[in-house]
Order: structure tokens, then C-alpha cells, then sequence
């Protein structure tokens, strides 16, 4: 039976390290649990004796790299202060996982604080820890860091340390966070296929029209001798000239509809129109809609099963939706829930929801299982998202092909109508 070193906390708080023999991995970290320590880290004997050379070996670079490192010039504005959707899921996995095992909050902080690669993270722990044991609430210690927590995590923290149920809260909590990155990285590679073709598309289009164009045209020039070109050499040639001597207005043009179009995005009414025009786009816009739907009912249906009063969970979905006009319809279904309405009337007339949805959560409405009802709705939709992905790959591979071959086709065609009426003229003569 193999033997496996680990270091693991007792009940006092204190670290012990130790080896045992188990069967496996998992074996030897349910012996720690079962004999009332908490395991932060199991690993083989003879691996763990490897990792121990190599720290020892390292140690001396170490220290000269400690040398260099003592000047560190800190510039505020240019430090990051927030970290990546993954790295927040696996501490908040972690977290509850060590709050399920039985460890106090403070404690898991602490343990997590060590062991924490991304430097922003880490500085943010320490702080929650003074925090809680400054005596304030965990979710209190979460709202002084609004660019790393959003108000759905801090407020299901909330609910959960009402409720007393923290440990499940953060589970679903983690659950909710990969989800939703899985949602998120569904529709951004749905959409990268067909821009990177563009670009592709454009680059070629430029070299063409900027370097291989003109040379032709001095080749007719001085072969045709004046002679009158196809149109659609004429309209190409064109075009070529236009590119080369009015590149700044196009450059300019592309500028002004970056930067009006960021501006756009910052008032209401301009958001707003956008999100509409979002929702239409031919091929995307039924993709964006159905992830909207989905994050709208898995936000709502998580922070209402996490024990969040509707009207709030109402608030904050609203406030993370990522769709003014998906917003708006959330609005107009809280002021109807304030007001003791039901909550299908304003989704109905929304015309953002399918009539399939509003009758799932009119049902779960009724039968008094509304969250459970939005969470399968959520589900629904998510593989309602991995089909329209699949649609859309097979649909635009063939859309961005033919796209291309025209647009160098045309470039190509263009360039040898005018030297068959070289080669025949040869052949003549």
C-alpha cells in the first residue's frame, strides 16, 4: 500500500505533517478528515520528497532573485485590480469546500490566503480576513470589493449567513460562475470564426489592392497602349487608387464609428438602442438572446434558492442582465411583483421571452416551485445555446469560404481580362 505525506490543520488551528498508508489519494484524505484533521495538502511520499529537492535546490536563486526584488516601485493607476471569472469560481470552490469540511471561515481564509498564485486575490483574502476577524460580516468584507465581487455574490454570501447555509451557498455559487463562463465562452466562439475570417478576408483584399493592383496597371498601360480596360478592371483599378490615395479617410471613417459607437454605449438611450439592434443582427441575434435568457433565469432562479427576497434577487438580476432592453423587461416585472402582481403578465409583453418560457415559469409560479422552475429553464436554454453554436459553425463555414473566394475572385477575374486581350493580340499579330 503506498505511503503519502500531507500537511493538514488540527482542531486547534495548528499545522501537523505527517505520512500515512491509504490506497489512494482520496482514501488518505478521508482518514485526515475522519480523524478530525483538516488536509490542505496529500501527495504521494516519493513525489512529495522530490518537490521538497527541488525547493532546497531552488532556494539559493531564490534568494538572489529576493535581492533584486527589494526595490519594487508600486505605480496605483497601472496595478490590476480585478481577476479572471476562473480563478474567483476555484476560490470560491475551495472555500466552501474547506467550510463543509468544518474549518471556521477565518481559518479558510487564512489557508487559502497561502496557498493563492494571483497576487490581486491574494491581497484581497488578506483583507477579508482582517475584516472578519475585525468582527464584521463575511459579506460585508466582500462590498469593499465591488470590482472583484458582484452584487449577486455578495448578496447570496448574505443570504447564506442568514440561512446558516454557507457552505451550500458558495457551492452554488461556484456552480453558477462556471456555468456562466461556459455560456460566455460558447457565444465568444460562435463569433470568433467568422472575425477572424473577415480579417483575413480584409488583409488579402488590402495586399491586392495596394501592392499587386498597381503593378498590373503599369503592365497595361504600357502593353494596351491606352487601349480601354474591361469595366471590371476599370472598377477595381479604381478602387486601388481610391485605397492608396485615400487611405485617411478611410482610416478616419473606421475611427469615427469606433468612437461614436463608444460613446453610444455610454448613455442610456444609445445602450439601449444597440442591445435592440443586438438582438436582430441576422444569424447572432438568436444566439444572444437565448444566452440572455439563460443567464437571466439562472441568476434569478440561483439567488432565490439561495434564500435572496425575489424583489432584491429581481434588482440584481437586472443589474447583471448585460441587455438594457432584457433590463428594462426585468424592471417592469419587479414593479409588478412590488405591486403583489404576478411576474408572467410583464415577461409576456416583454416580447423578449418565448411563449415555452413564460408558460415554465408561469407553472413553477403556481405550483409554488419557481426557482426550480427557472433553473431547468436555464438548463433548457444552455443547450438551446450549444445547438445554435453548432448551427452556426456548419452555417458560416460555408458563408466566410465563399465570402473570400469572391472577394479574391473578383480581384483575380478583374486582373486577367485584360491580359487575354494581350495574348490574343499576340497570337494575332
Amino acid at each position: 500500500m503506498p505511503s503519502y505525506a500531507y500537511t493538514a490543520l488540527d482542531a486547534r488551528g495548528q499545522e501537523v505533517s505527517d505520512t500515512l498508508e491509504a490506497g489512494n489519494e482520496n482514501e488518505a484524505i478521508a482518514a485526515l478528515r475522519q480523524a478530525g484533521y483538516y488536509p490542505t495538502s496529500v501527495m504521494e511520499a516519493g513525489k512529495a520528497a522530490k518537490a521538497a529537492r527541488g525547493k532546497t535546490a531552488k532556494a539559493p536563486k531564490a534568494k538572489a532573485a529576493g535581492l533584486k526584488k527589494d526595490i519594487n516601485i508600486s505605480i496605483p493607476f497601472l496595478e490590476r485590480k480585478t481577476i479572471k471569472p476562473k480563478t474567483l469560481m476555484i476560490f470560491t470552490r475551495q472555500l466552501a469546500t474547506l467550510i463543509d469540511s468544518g474549518l471556521p471561515l477565518l481559518r479558510g481564509l487564512n489557508v487559502l490566503g497561502k496557498q493563492e498564485p494571483d497576487p490581486v486575490l491574494r491581497k484581497t483574502i488578506g483583507k477579508l480576513a482582517d475584516s472578519v476577524q475585525g468582527g464584521s460580516t463575511f459579506s460585508d468584507g466582500l462590498a469593499q470589493h465591488p470590482k472583484i465581487f458582484n452584487k449577486l455574490y455578495i448578496n447570496m454570501v448574505k443570504a447564506g449567513e442568514l440561512g446558516g447555509v454557507m457552505e451550500l451557498v458558495l457551492v452554488r455559487l461556484a456552480d453558477f460562475q462556471e456555468k456562466a463562463q461556459k455560456l460566455k465562452n460558447k457565444v465568444v466562439s460562435a463569433m470568433f470564426y467568422p472575425m477572424i475570417v473577415l480579417v483575413i478576408a480584409v488583409a488579402i483584399m488590402a495586399f491586392l489592392l495596394v501592392y499587386i493592383v498597381p503593378k498590373f496597371e503599369q503592365i497595361f498601360a504600357d502593353m494596351l497602349g491606352g487601349k480601354p480596360l474591361p469595366a471590371l478592371t476599370e472598377f477595381v483599378i479604381g478602387t486601388s487608387r481610391f485605397f492608396q490615395n485615400q487611405w485617411y479617410m478611410i482610416l478616419g471613417a473606421v475611427i469615427v464609428v469606433v468612437v461614436a459607437y463608444s460613446l453610444a454605449g455610454r448613455t442610456e438611450k444609445g445602450l439601449a438602442i444597440i442591445d435592440a439592434i443586438k438582438l436582430r443582427v441576422p444569424l447572432f441575434g438568436d444566439l444572444i438572446k437565448k444566452s440572455a435568457i439563460s443567464r437571466f433565469s439562472r441568476t434569478l432562479g440561483t439567488l432565490v434558492t439561495s434564500g435572496v427576497p425575489i424583489l432584491q434577487a429581481l434588482n440584481i438580476t437586472r443589474d447583471t442582465a448585460g441587455n438594457v432592453v432584457l433590463s428594462n423587461a426585468i424592471q417592469k416585472v419587479h414593479d409588478s411583483v412590488k405591486e403583489g402582481e404576478s411576474i408572467v403578465s410583464p415577461l409576456e409583453k416583454s416580447g423578449i421571452f418565448p411563449p415555452m418560457v413564460v408558460s415554465m415559469i408561469d407553472v413553477g409560479e403556481e405550483t409554488g416551485q419557481l426557482p426550480e422552475m427557472l433553473l431547468k429553464v436555464a438548463d433548457v436554454y444552455d443547450d438551446e445555446v450549444d445547438n445554435t453554436v453548432a448551427g452556426l459553425t456548419s452555417l458560416l463555414e460555408p458563408i466566410m469560404i465563399v465570402f473570400l473566394a469572391v472577394v479574391v475572385g473578383t480581384i483575380v477575374i478583374a486582373l486577367f481580362l485584360p491580359l487575354i486581350s494581350i495574348i490574343s493580340g499576340l497570337q494575332g499579330g
